[in-house]
């Protein structure tokens, strides 16, 4: 099993990870399912991703443009720390049994594949409760499984442009902009560990396992919080809001600074007058239209100007060293700036994990801490690097494993 002590990483580890002794077996791809599995190993699971051999495993293996030896990329690792490989053809006959023999000795298996898929590929717990009835098991597909989209293929994408992100990110009057990033995919992810959790945690109650489903569409959905309840309710629309404002507070937004940009976030009266202080701005705080956050936000279009020509006088830096700590702000980056930030490093976001090819690779650690100490991490596995372990232990004989092997099962 996964514990602390087997692996390396360069903070302190917590002596225990809560999710040790647990087995989840994975059919996964690209960025929701293992972003999601990928907490549960950092956590302690003993996450084994189950792939095709002859299919060159997960899709992101060979995805582009950098590349850590064949069947290995960046994009891969991204996703796939602290993991297991294990190859089984679950169309063969051989590798079926292999699956079950698994099953019976783990706590669940987790899919992203198409709605329709776990029927077929018996991964659901009908097809499963006979060999290990306390299993569960958890699918994550773009529309769910029992509906007339249950074979729709999707992607986080997709999803953002259905459920209405394309109209409220990026600046009014131009064409829709989905998120920079496949914030659906991720959310998803976690929300899929957190239902898998959840579900165990009803087995050792129960004793019974059952089937858990996420998708990306309803995950989506859900995360117009607010604004979705505004129109729900009393038939708001959200729209899109000039600098990335708040559609409410104000200000709540980005300003230019002497060298940049800076977002300022007033989002309680306490902290207007703060920044009316650091300002130093007497005819803005003495203001009629800008009295209160309503009238602020009623005069919003002439506030910004105003505001504007106020944080033109210094540079974001200077800025930054008056507002932090006294209100909420923070610089604008860009990519680099943001993970050449010496913060992110000094607090062990930022880590070296080494790679069997490149000494120095570097990654994201999670943002979980226990006990104060970051979770440990190591690399994500070659393909199929741990299948001779994993069977040995279900009894195959070295024989078994390496006929299996030349029968292209494994």
């Amino acid at each position: 099993m996964t514990t602390a002590s087997s692996m390396t990483g360069p903070a302190t580890v917590a002596p225990f990870l809560p999710l040790s002794g647990l087995r989840v077996l994975t059919f996964e791809a690209f960025g929701a399912g293992p972003f999601g599995s990928m907490y549960l190993a950092d956590l302690g699971a003993e996450v084994i991703k189950i792939e095709n051999r002859a299919q060159g495993g997960d899709a992101t293996r060979g995805m582009g443009p950098y590349f850590l030896g064949e069947h290995d990329s960046n994009f891969f690792q991204t996703f796939n720390l602290n993991k297991k490989s294990v190859c089984l053809d679950l169309k063969r006959t051989e590798g079926q049994d292999a699956f079950r023999k698994l099953v019976a000795k783990s706590d669940a298996v987790l899919n992203n594949l198409r709605g329709d898929q776990p029927d077929k590929l018996g991964l659901t717990y009908a097809a499963l409760q006979a060999v290990n009835p306390r299993i569960v098991c958890a699918h994550l597909s773009a529309y769910g499984r029992d509906n007339e989209r249950r074979a729709w293929p999707g992607y986080d994408y997709l999803m953002q442009a259905e459920a209405g992100y394309l109209h409220v990110t990026g600046e009014p009057g131009t064409p829709p902009a989905r998120m920079g990033l496949s914030i659906i995919d991720f959310m998803t992810g976690i929300t899929t560990a957190l239902a898998l959790v959840s579900a165990l945690l009803g087995v050792q109650r129960s004793g019974v396992g059952r089937d858990v489903d996420v998708s990306l569409f309803d995950v989506a959905l859900h995360q117009l919080s607010y604004p979705g309840s505004w129109y729900l309710n009393d038939g708001l629309i959200t729209g899109r809001m000039p600098r990335s404002a708040h559609p409410t507070a104000t200000p709540v937004q980005l300003f230019e600074t002497a060298d940049g940009w800076i977002f300022v976030m007033c989002m309680t009266e306490k902290f207007w007058q703060e920044l009316m202080r650091v300002l130093d701005a007497p005819m803005l705080a003495t203001d009629p239209r800008f009295a209160s956050m309503p009238l602020r936000r009623e005069h919003r279009e002439a506030l910004t100007p105003l505001l504007d020509v106020e944080f033109r006088r210094e540079t974001t830096a200077n800025w930054l060293g008056k507002l932090q700590g006294v209100l909420p702000a923070a610089p604008v980056y860009d990519m680099a700036q943001a993970l050449d930030n010496p913060f992110p490093a000094a607090t062990g976001m930022v880590r070296n994990v080494p790679h069997p090819l490149r000494a120095d690779f570097r990654a994201l650690a999670n943002p979980i801490k226990l006990d104060g100490a970051r979770l440990p991490s190591r690399t994500a596995p070659a393909l199929g690097a741990d299948t001779a372990q994993v069977l040995a232990e279900l009894g195959y004989s070295t024989e078994e494993i390496e006929a299996l092997r030349a029968k292209g099962v494994t």
